[in-house]
């Protein structure tokens, strides 16, 4: 970066950098607001936002002392690793998208150690979150903007947290978030007749598509304590040829006139924010992050 900025003077522009990187006072959120209002225009200048996509970014870590990190899952190694990790949301259209809230995940073992953070700079007023709770303080400031809305799209990690899911519903959202095997009984019983080949999207080189289903359900979680019961949603599940049983699933709280065509495309479209963030990390160094 210093070499591309000021190619004449290298050294004096990287230690400019590395000032402003680990001592100057600046914020990341303002940073991330002016590309959002220098890139959001030209983004949806084809095609409106679809989806507000949340995520989870993982980023290497030999040593112990970067604040976050800790052993715990790293997307990008597809294992549990030293690692930081970041919760994000991103606007999506159907091309491309962009990150309009980028947030460090502060463990518990973190949280909890006072001399810890204080040498690591931690203000004080940072307090543990879980990951859900981070999104939803990051889906809510993005409302108060005034952000134009789409799908809330999530992996499992969020989707599983029935709060989350309520808590969307409640602020007027629609979701398709991913979903632990709880149903797995109920679409194997509905049986591989009831399966439909759906195709989401073109590939490199054909069409990627696979077997689904979808079927209205109502949750069940904790309804002894509620005067009436969960809405009505959308259980989706993919059963590939070849699998003996169903292997991922989605609940989505879309009207219940969409097809399943549309339920398979928004549900699969998290691969969006996974490829754009693969390419950047190639483009940028680890310690870029």
């Amino acid at each position: 970066m210093a070499a591309r900025l000021h190619p004449d003077r290298v050294q004096a522009a990287r230690q400019s950098l590395q000032h402003l990187v680990s001592t100057a006072p600046w914020s990341d959120e303002a940073v991330l607001a002016a590309v959002v209002r220098q890139v959001l225009p030209a983004m949806t200048r084809k095609q409106p936002v679809v989806a507000w996509i949340v995520d989870d970014t993982g980023i290497p870590k030999k040593g112990k002392h970067s604040v976050g990190v800790a052993r715990q899952y790293c997307g990008q190694l597809g294992k549990q690793n030293n690692c930081q990790v970041a919760v994000t949301l991103s606007l999506a259209t159907w091309e491309a998208s962009l990150p309009v809230a980028w947030r460090l995940y502060l463990p518990r073992e973190w949280a909890e150690d006072r001399a810890r953070r204080r040498r690591a700079g931690v203000p004080e007023e940072i307090e543990f979150q879980t990951k859900p709770e981070i999104a939803m303080d990051q889906i809510a400031r993005a409302l108060d903007s005034g952000l134009p809305c789409g799908v809330v799209l999530a992996d499992a990690g969020y989707g599983s947290d029935t709060r989350f899911r309520e808590r969307l519903a409640e602020m007027g959202l629609q979701y398709g978030v991913g979903a632990e095997g709880s149903a797995r009984e109920l679409v194997i019983e509905m049986g591989q007749g009831a399966l439909r080949r759906v195709a989401w999207r073109e590939g490199s080189n054909r069409k990627l598509g696979s077997r689904f289903v979808a079927v209205r359900v109502r949750p069940a979680h904790r309804d002894y304590w509620r005067a009436e019961p969960h809405e009505e949603l959308w259980l989706v599940a993919e059963w590939p040829r070849g699998s003996a049983e169903p292997t991922k699933y989605w609940l989505a709280n879309l009207p219940a006139e969409t097809t399943l065509e549309e339920l398979v495309r928004l549900a699969r479209h998290r691969w969006i924010v996974e490829r754009d963030y693969l390419e950047l990390k190639q483009e940028l160094p680890a310690g870029a992050f």
